[in-house]
């Protein structure tokens, strides 16, 4: 699902893929358009700070995602792990625990509140000659599947 860049409709598609669907995990994928040939596993979404404009020249109230939710929320997902034990050939996996203040974020942290931590996010570089989309789709594959691994250990 494609969710657009505009702070309250994202929150509203995030809220309604967790009521409808339930979900055992949600994977957000963002791009990065300044990240040349590297993924980037985000490990937790912030809650303030979010005063840039979206694509509709809004920004939530208070620059806050939930006005009572908590500062920040760890994914489920121990992305350090993942990082250290997924390799993609042609391309450098990273671990970072600031996703910035944007519309990625403000959806990660959405996503983390409404999904009690059970949700990723993965930014990904703008296609290329040598990040097809072919490519980033095998190497997201491969990311997936370690992230579904952990979310089977957890269950056991």
């Amino acid at each position: 699902m494609q969710l657009p860049a505009v702070y309250q409709k994202a929150k509203e598609q995030v809220f309604t893929i967790w009521k409808t669907l339930q979900p055992l995990l949600t994977v957000h994928v963002g791009l990065a358009s300044s990240a040349k040939a590297v993924i980037i596993l985000e490990q937790c979404g912030k809650n303030k700070g979010y005063h840039e404009m979206d694509a509709c020249g809004f920004h939530p109230e208070g620059g806050c995602c939930m006005l009572d939710g908590p500062e920040k929320i760890e994914s489920t997902i121990n992305m350090k792990t993942l990082w250290k034990n997924v390799s993609v050939e042609g391309i450098d996996v990273i671990f970072s625990r600031d996703a910035e203040r944007y519309i990625c974020d403000y959806i990660y942290y959405t996503s983390l509140y409404y999904g009690n931590g059970r949700a990723a996010f993965i930014h990904v570089p703008p296609l290329s000659k040598s990040v097809t989309a072919e490519f980033l789709g095998k190497a997201l594959q491969t990311i997936i599947l370690e992230m579904l691994k952990q979310c089977g250990e957890e269950r056991e």
